[in-house]
């Protein structure tokens, strides 16, 4: 078997299962099975595949055409400059959540920040890479997902509900958003796989930014992540908001004011 002979396969079948980006998933599978670069497949479509890495290449197209999420598969996403270990406790980070590392690499030096929700660390770590001079600190509801930030060298990630006490200049929070009624037609690789209570908050998906917003002493500074639709109701919860769109053009991350 070549590495031609392998992407053909591999691709037919993910196409086959509904797997959006086919090409894409059989290339990342196959050259990290091979530990070679993606344009190694390109270069050398002739490379030969060993009967273990052929063995390797089968069971993970296997787990993709089920579905699964291929950071799940390899065990790694990047986001930003960073490669993060990733597994079913925690969310895949996306890209649209890099808009809250945006806004807080705005702050003033020597600014505290605290990521509430930080699920595997990505905001958090993505600050202290790219803002060392920033105080980050962060927590997560789910002592499984505290585990995953800590074996992604988030040190001092804990767990809690709402916003744990602290005098921070910002808070950001990639919460749960996803409304209770929308979780049945959600996508396979979300709904069969990523945690459901990282995801659903209530009938209108906004029961965890309430908590947090509720929670914040008057005048703290919030970055909220939410859904395009949910962005008047978020807007409604702060004083001097103004939401920033994801490159797709939709309204996604909201920065306000805390206030009773």
């Amino acid at each position: 078997m070549t590495v031609r002979d392998a992407l053909d396969a591999a691709v037919a079948a993910l196409a086959a299962a509904g797997c959006e980006t086919p090409r894409l998933d059989a290339e990342l599978l196959i050259a990290d099975a091979l530990g070679v670069g993606r344009s190694a497949l390109v270069v050398d479509p002739s490379l030969p595949v060993t009967g273990a890495a052929a063995r390797v290449i089968g069971e993970r197209v296997r787990r993709r055409v089920a579905r699964e999420p291929v950071a799940y598969i390899l065990g790694r996403k990047g986001f930003r400059r960073l490669e993060l270990m990733v597994d079913r406790r925690v969310l895949i980070p996306r890209p649209e959540t890099e808009l809250l590392v945006e806004v807080a690499l705005e702050l003033p030096p020597g600014s505290r920040v605290h990521d509430v929700g930080t699920g595997s660390g990505a905001v958090a770590l993505a600050l202290i890479d790219e803002r060392p001079d920033l105080v980050v600190s962060a927590s997560d509801a789910s002592a499984c997902a505290v585990e995953v930030a800590r074996a992604n060298g988030l040190s001092g990630a804990f767990v809690h509900r709402g916003l744990p006490l602290g005098d921070y200049d910002m808070v950001v929070g990639n919460l749960p958003y996803v409304r209770e009624d929308e979780w049945s037609s959600l996508a396979p690789e979300i709904r069969l796989y990523e945690p459901r209570e990282a995801l659903v908050a209530g009938a209108d998906g906004l029961d965890a930014i309430r908590a947090v917003v509720g929670g914040a002493p008057r005048g703290r500074r919030l970055a909220l992540e939410h859904a395009p639709g949910q962005t008047e109701a978020v807007k409604g919860l702060l004083r001097q908001p103004r939401t920033l769109s994801d490159l797709a053009g939709r309204p996604r991350v909201t920065v306000g004011v805390a206030w009773p």
